[in-house]
């Protein structure tokens, strides 16, 4: 039988067992954000076949972005003024609702509305959980556990594909929504009967006009990068009205925030602070190369190499494999020594070595050598992305956790979306040049750059037309990754910014305990923290945090 003492403890009062109760919970609430990523991407096709509207099929993936982006800081703010498991709980709802009326869909109008409602749920998803990590352990030992929430991202980013082919192949791509339902409801229950997290009620105003200048300027930018050089030309005047939009709107919001409201939604004195505006930085770099370079490899297998979708996804396991393994050997090295830049300086090389790897994709290359090139890649993410989010809970103060933690995911989504537009329009200028120069009888002709989005078409051309289209393809690709070498040297160099300080030894909620927040805790939070007692022992221990908080140590000794 298990012994375990107060001292035994995680700073939080939590045991190592009650945290991975906790843990269950948030990461099947990450993985519906995570999965839903990927899974629709497969099944587009029959999408289209089923409701039509082929010219608005983008929309599908965009009106999701556009919405969990735009929400991502507004969770993270209300969260810090009102506790996160009750709204960590309403985006769950939210994203179920929104699953449930994508899954029942008549037409594609209706799918991009149901879309948008999902990504109003998916925004608080992943930066949410985060955040409650913040809450729950401690920044030195949070290393132990991140390497959990990398195996969410590695395994829907291989499941994601797979079972949208099974689903759409097998019942309907109606089960890509309806899926989400049974992983939810499991979420709610876990959270629902173990998780407790008081807080201190803060009387304060939610800056509803910050927020509706965030969102209308994230919203108008994002579209720029939507539409530009696809639906319209990047010189037309519906991108470049649409793009002094969102940034009259960002500046209006920026002078709102500073003169005009004092609760504001994305505080700009947390700017500051050097390490939360060196990592925020990074991570938007880190989202150009994550969501924008990679996006292309699935397609140079398809279409290069002539295999499935399906064939495809399982080609990127080296990726998300060194990605896991990188996180959970990475993070559990950065609670042993306290030390996390070291891990994102060689985390940003590694990024760096594994674009400039990406440069030598040929028409010809094994599948062995492209997965080898993955590895480097997949490691430094799985190095820098979870210990820049560690840095940053770390060097912000407890009543701005929740801010700190959605701003993080907020600017690597924002760069992944910029990313994979400039990236796109690179791919789509190259293609422009060199199809000419490859594909017979084309010299001095325009060829339509949209046939790469259809490779079972081009496999079905006669083989010299197919190796010209291949080779245009690589020697596109190859500008795309070129491009994004100094992007990621770049991070490589502000991990030299970015400053080290001490890992603290007390969770959020322990400070927040530490600092007398008990005697404000809100009374229906009262109750012991979990309702997952290791012993007997633990439950007397849980038994007397609650009402004798000053029992169980807040701190390990030598902490702050």
């Amino acid at each position: 039988m298990s012994t375990s003492t107060p001292a035994e403890a995680s700073p939080s009062g939590l045991t190592h067992r009650q945290i991975m109760v906790v843990f269950s919970g948030l990461m099947l609430g990450m993985l519906l954000a995570a999965l839903d990523q990927t899974i629709v991407a497969t099944a587009l096709p029959t999408i289209t076949g089923d409701l039509g509207g082929l010219s608005h099929l983008s929309w599908v993936v965009t009106a999701y972005l556009l919405t969990s982006t735009a929400s991502t800081p507004l969770y993270g703010k209300l969260s810090d003024l009102y506790g996160r498991k009750q709204l960590f709980q309403a985006a769950i709802v939210i994203f179920l609702i929104g699953s449930a009326l994508a899954g029942l869909s008549h037409t594609m109008w209706q799918l991009i509305a149901f879309r948008a409602v999902q990504g109003l749920g998916g925004g608080g998803l992943i930066a949410l959980a985060m955040a409650i990590v913040g809450d729950v352990v401690s920044p030195r030992e949070r290393g132990r556990y991140q390497g959990y929430f990398g195996a969410v991202f590695a395994v829907s980013s291989v499941a994601g594909p797979l079972l949208g082919g099974f689903f759409t192949d097998n019942l309907s791509w109606r089960w890509i929504f309806y899926i989400n339902i049974p992983l939810g409801i499991v979420a709610l229950v876990v959270t629902s009967s173990v998780l407790r997290l008081p807080f201190v009620r803060v009387p304060a105003k939610v800056d509803y006009v910050g927020a509706a200048l965030l969102v209308g300027g994230v919203v108008a930018l994002l579209l720029v990068t939507v539409w530009g050089g696809t639906t319209y030309p990047w010189g037309s005047p519906v991108v470049v009205g649409t793009a002094v939009a969102g940034v009259l709107l960002i500046g209006v919001f920026v002078f709102w925030e500073q003169r005009c409201t004092t609760e504001p939604i994305l505080p700009l004195r947390l700017f500051r602070i050097s390490v939360f505006t060196v990592a925020n930085t990074m991570a938007f770099l880190a989202g150009m190369i994550m969501f924008g370079a990679i996006i292309y490899l699935p397609a140079y297998f398809q279409l290069v190499r002539d295999v499935s979708a399906t064939i495809s996804g399982l080609l990127m396991l080296p990726l998300m494999g060194a990605l896991l393994v990188a996180s959970v050997l990475g993070g559990r090295a950065v609670s042993r020594l306290g030390r996390y830049k070291p891990f994102v300086m060689v985390g940003t090389a590694l990024m760096t070595l594994g674009v400039w790897l990406l440069t030598h994709l040929g028409v010809h290359t094994s599948f062995v050598t492209a997965g080898l090139y993955l590895v480097p890649l997949g490691a430094g993410m799985g190095l820098s992305m979870q210990n820049l989010v560690l840095a940053i809970q770390n060097a912000l103060p407890v009543r701005d956790m929740g801010t700190g933690t959605s701003a993080i995911n907020f600017f690597r989504s924002m760069g992944g979306s910029f990313g994979t537009a400039v990236f796109g329009a690179v791919l789509t200028a190259r293609l422009a040049f060199w199809l000419p120069h490859f594909v017979a009888g084309s010299a001095g002709h325009p060829v339509n750059t949209d046939i790469i989005s259809a490779p079972a078409a081009v496999h079905r051309l006669p083989e010299t037309v197919q190796g010209g289209i291949s080779e245009a393809f690589v020697h596109s690709l190859h500008s795309v990754f070129w491009v994004g070498v100094p992007i990621a040297a770049a991070t490589f160099v502000l991990s030299f910014f970015l400053a080290e300080i001490p890992l603290r030894l007390t969770s959020g909620m322990g400070e927040e305990l530490a600092e007398g927040a008990a005697a404000a805790l809100v009374p229906d939070e009262l109750p012991e923290l979990l309702d997952v007692p290791d012993t007997a022992e633990d439950a007397e221990d849980a038994g007397r945090l609650g009402t004798e908080g000053s029992d169980r140590p807040q701190s390990v000794p030598g902490g702050p």
